[in-house]
């Protein structure tokens, strides 16, 4: 993002329109600050010769036709030669306004370019929170939407904009020179027509503002119903799903025709003002060559420039939605922007420790694995063992609803912890603050990971040590393979294949035509959905991670094929520490500590064999006698 020159920038309100255009040119200066200074000069130069051009007009009306009305054998050699400078001035003005196109493509597409990167760049740094709060469609609408309304105002609205203002100063220059009064007519017109101007763009700001917000809502509507399609259909949902779209559709219907009029009412009333300046000044002027208080290619020049005046008026007239547009989505992409990213604090970083350096571990067990970085002099290195504690832990996603109360429990290395309760317990949340998804403040509790507070650990290495298996499948368009590869990608095919193996996914993959190599699409639909999790799992085994969170790992596999991949499973969560999160308990009952939660507190731990002697909520839930709301 450096190179574009957007941070210098970045205190400025999103919100404030001259903030928003610096901030668009300040994308513009990073990389495409000469094409576009020259694409600025090409444009004005096209201006100039456009003002110069109807000069041209008094001096060749003044000085060869008016003289020689009436002759026989006029000499045309002047008149020829002034032909001659204003065709000049007019391939001048066409080579200039060819060039502009040219650079202006390449400076807008550039532009749009970097701030999809950067965007993309900024939305990899947010916290997990953003995204939870927000569907899919509405953070695809910054990209198909917002981004692409910005293009206008860079490759019409700026470029109108800088024209209008050089044809008006140029042509107020020349009215001057032809005659006051009438340039003083002129300039009335003007001030009329910029406060027109103002006054319609500043109320209509936020109905474009609200116009986009409203896109982005139709489109996460749109995107959520389309990916459930099958449970809208399994419950005939199919006219409740077009009431609610109807309802969105609507709504921006409204919006659309507000911003709409805007630009409707606008045009007509700026072309309306220009018919109205050029009759006056027509009058006026014919009146004063009449009495000879002014020549006629004075006249005709003057004329001229009313209507060259008027056409950048209207143009811009022409543009006012679509730059209207792009400041409403520039603004809604320069805020995301300055959403804050994730924060991280910590410093101690993990690293790879071969046995032959089992020196820099202070332990009595040489390593052939992981280790702690303590940046001091000189470093310390604290083996990794997988000790994990939460220690009096209070935590909400909103304030005034705790979710977890003061929650203690501890994870020794190795040992496998499975976490029971109904929706909503805090299983999951529990599993998101030991890899910091979300942080626990310092006065709500601590989590350590081998007697090391997780703040003070870079988020990037805690997370390498946590591998995650998520019931919610996610794959990526491409092979088996590389799915596969996702979790380590400098692994080989052959950890990839022994992976699987661990996963006993490999016995369904050497069934598929082209194997490894079998091409997914649509997140794996042409998988079922217990291979797809396979897929999952097969990921986290070659990661190899010293610390393994399954939530709900197993609940998309039959049970046929649970009681293949355990074997597999015991053999990946040997030597790691591991947390499980599952609502069929017969997964669970060789786990060293289950621990039960019901609305955000432990309620029981113990192993099977304990919980079944006390006869208490992991009793009833084990024999049927409650079920997990």
């Amino acid at each position: 993002m450096a190179d574009t020159g957007y941070r210098q920038l970045r205190t400025s309100r999103a919100n404030d329109v001259l903030g928003t255009i610096a901030k668009t040119f300040s994308y513009i200066s990073g990389r495409f600050r000469w094409q576009f200074i020259f694409a600025i000069l090409f444009t004005m130069l096209s201006s100039l010769t456009g003002v110069i051009s109807s000069y041209l007009f008094t001096p060749i009306i003044n000085n060869y036709i008016v003289p020689y009305i009436g002759q026989e054998n006029p000499d045309l050699s002047g008149f020829i030669g002034m032909l001659g400078v204003m065709i000049a001035v007019y391939g001048g003005g066409l080579i200039a306004s060819y060039a502009f196109s040219k650079l202006i493509s390449v400076v807008s597409t550039g532009m749009l370019n970097n701030m999809r990167q950067d965007l993309f760049r900024v939305m990899e740094k947010l916290p997990v929170r953003f995204f939870d709060s927000r569907t899919h469609g509405e953070v695809m609408n910054y990209y198909t939407n917002d981004i692409d309304t910005i293009r206008p105002m860079i490759a019409d609205g700026f470029p109108t904009l800088i024209t209008t203002m050089i044809t008006i100063i140029g042509c107020f220059a020349f009215m001057f020179a032809l005659n006051l009064r009438l340039a003083l007519v002129m300039l009335g017109f003007l001030i009329v027509t910029f406060f027109v101007t103002y006054f319609l763009a500043k109320g209509s700001r936020s109905t474009f503002a609200d116009l986009q917000r409203q896109i982005s809502n139709i489109n996460g509507y749109t995107q959520e119903m389309f990916s459930g399609q099958k449970v809208i259909k399994v419950f005939n949902h199919e006219k409740e799903t077009l009431d609610g779209f109807v309802d969105f559709n609507n709504k921006l219907y409204d919006y659309s025709l507000k911003t709409n009029a805007y630009a409707s009412v606008l045009m007509p009333i700026n072309a309306n003002l220009a018919y109205i300046a050029y009759a006056i000044v027509s009058v006026i002027g014919g009146r004063m060559c009449i009495n000879g208080t002014m020549r006629i290619g004075d006249l005709a020049s003057f004329l001229l420039f009313v209507r060259q005046f008027a056409g950048p008026i209207s143009n811009l007239s022409q543009q006012f939605n679509g730059i209207m547009m792009s400041l409403a989505g520039a603004e809604r992409v320069f805020d995301l922007m300055d959403k804050e990213s994730e924060l991280d604090y910590g410093i101690i970083e993990l690293v790879n420790v071969r046995k032959d350096s089992e020196e820099l571990i202070e332990t009595d067990e040489k390593t052939d694995r992981w280790a702690w970085k303590i940046p001091i002099e000189p470093p310390k290195y604290v083996e990794l063992k997988g000790d994990i504690r939460l220690n009096n832990v209070t935590f909400r996603y909103e304030e005034g609803k705790d979710i977890l109360k003061n929650i203690s429990l501890y994870a020794k290395p190795g040992q496998k912890i499975a976490f029971v309760g109904s929706t909503g317990a805090g299983k999951t949340t529990i599993t998101n603050l030991i890899n910091r998804f979300y942080d626990v403040e310092d006065q709500e509790g601590m989590i350590t990971f081998d007697g090391i507070p997780i703040k003070e650990i870079r988020k990037d290495d805690l997370r390498r040590s946590v591998g995650v298996v998520l019931q919610d499948t996610n794959l990526f368009s491409g092979t088996i393979m590389d799915n596969i590869r996702y979790g380590r990608l400098n692994a080989s095919d052959e950890d990839c294949i022994a992976a699987a193996r661990i996963a006993n996914a490999d016995s369904f993959i050497e069934r598929l035509p082209q194997g490894y190599q079998t091409v997914l699409s649509s997140n794996g639909s042409n998988l079922s959905q217990g291979q797809r999790q396979l897929l999952n799992i097969a990921r986290c085994a070659v990661a190899d991670p010293p610390v393994m969170v399954l939530d709900e790992a197993t609940s998309s596999i039959d049970t046929h094929t649970e009681k293949m991949i355990e074997k597999g499973m015991d053999e990946l969560m040997r030597g790691r520490t591991t947390f499980v999160i599952a609502h069929r308990l017969s997964t669970v009952r060789n786990a060293d500590a289950i621990i039960v939660l019901e609305h955000g507190e432990i309620i029981e731990r113990g192993n099977h064999d304990d919980l079944i002697a006390q006869k208490g909520r992991y009793y009833q839930l084990y024999t049927g006698k409650a079920e997990l709301d």
